[in-house]
Formats: C-alpha cells, structure tokens, sequence
C-alpha cells in the first residue's frame, strides 16, 4: 500500500516519496504495476494489470532508473521501449 511502498522510495532508493516524482514498481510476474506519486496534497497510488503480456522492465545497475515521460507511457501501455520503431517519411508527396 502507500505507505510500504513510501517506506521503500526512502529506505531502498534513498529518495523522498513527497518529491513529486513518479515512482514505478512491478509485481513478481511482470504483470502488475503500482505507481506512487505525490499530488501536492496527498499521495496518489495507481495500479495496472495486463491481460495478456507483461511490462518490460528496465535493467538498473543502481537503484534507480530515469525514463522519459515516452519511454514511461510505453512501459505503461505493455510496449517494448527499449526498441520503438519508426515509421519511415514518404518520399514522394
């Protein structure tokens, strides 16, 4: 709940859970994701299941890994965002 995972924010990333910061953490089968986030007022705990898959996790040689606001909504929606595809530009109009 909010308050085992704020204890964890400060204790195992050495971080403040009241900073703003949007903090991630995954279930044991990949599945789930909890995020805890501090609205200014109150902190805000969001939870996702997938159905079918799972999140791909980013490798952390420290505690701690820094996504782009993109790379988080991928990890969000199941994507792999490690490798995004693009599409290519026409090259005629």
């Amino acid at each position: 709940g909010f308050d085992g995972l704020a204890a964890q924010v400060q204790h195992t990333l050495d971080a403040d859970p009241f900073s703003g910061h949007v903090f991630v953490f995954r279930g044991r089968r990949g599945d789930r994701l909890k995020i805890l986030w501090w609205s200014g007022d109150g902190l805000c705990l969001f939870m996702k299941r997938l159905e079918e898959g799972y999140f791909i996790w980013p490798e952390a040689s420290s505690g701690s890994v820094h996504l782009s606001a993109a790379q988080l909504s991928m990890l969000l929606e199941g994507i792999d965002w490690r490798r995004p595809r693009f599409t290519r530009r026409p090259v005629h109009a």
